[in-house]
């Protein structure tokens, strides 16, 4: 079964394959408008940058099996 995603722009459905250069954005104009947006700063991150923050081995070791997790192919063999 394919995926078939909303385009973030202008929510047309776009398949979720490689041969969807776009994606997750229909066209080329949609993926620029969303660009535009970012430089225009009406995208903006939600939250603001903490700075000063320790990160100890637990939260480095949360971060990394979560990176894991949701990047499957860095996954070694058993």
């Amino acid at each position: 079964m394919t995926l078939k995603v909303s385009c973030p722009t202008c929510n047309n459905q776009v398949l979720w394959l490689p041969e969807s250069e776009f994606r997750p954005f229909c066209s080329k104009r949609c993926q620029l408008i969303d660009l535009g947006e970012w430089a225009d700063e009406g995208h903006k991150i939600s939250q603001p940058i903490q700075e000063n923050v320790e990160l100890s081995e637990e939260m480095l070791d949360a971060l990394e099996d979560q990176f894991i997790q949701q990047n499957k192919f860095f996954v070694e063999p058993e």
